[in-house]
C-alpha cells in the first residue's frame, strides 16, 4: 500500500509539531518581550538612569512588563 508523501510522518515533522504544541506560549512572549525590552532599554538608557522619571529599577521592570504584554498581544494577533 502506498502512503501519500504528505501523510507520511517523518521524525522531523513530529519534533517541529511537538515543539510548537508543547512549548509554553508564555515563554514565547517572555522571549520576544525580552528582545523588545533590550532594544527599548538601549535606546532609553540615559533617561532611565538619570532618575528624572522613576527609580531606574522600577522603570526597567515596568518596561519589561509592557514589552511582554505587547509581545503576547502580537503573538495572539499574528
Amino acid at each position: 500500500m502506498n502512503i501519500p508523501h504528505f501523510l507520511a510522518a517523518s521524525p522531523l515533522q513530529d519534533v517541529i509539531f511537538g515543539a510548537s504544541l508543547y512549548f509554553p506560549p508564555i515563554f514565547k512572549a517572555f522571549a520576544l518581550g525580552f528582545v523588545l525590552w533590550l532594544l527599548i532599554h538601549h535606546a532609553l538608557r540615559e533617561k532611565i538612569y538619570a532618575g528624572d522619571i522613576w527609580h531606574p529599577l522600577l522603570m526597567d521592570l515596568a518596561l519589561f512588563v509592557i514589552m511582554v504584554s505587547v509581545s503576547q498581544w502580537f503573538l495572539v494577533k499574528w
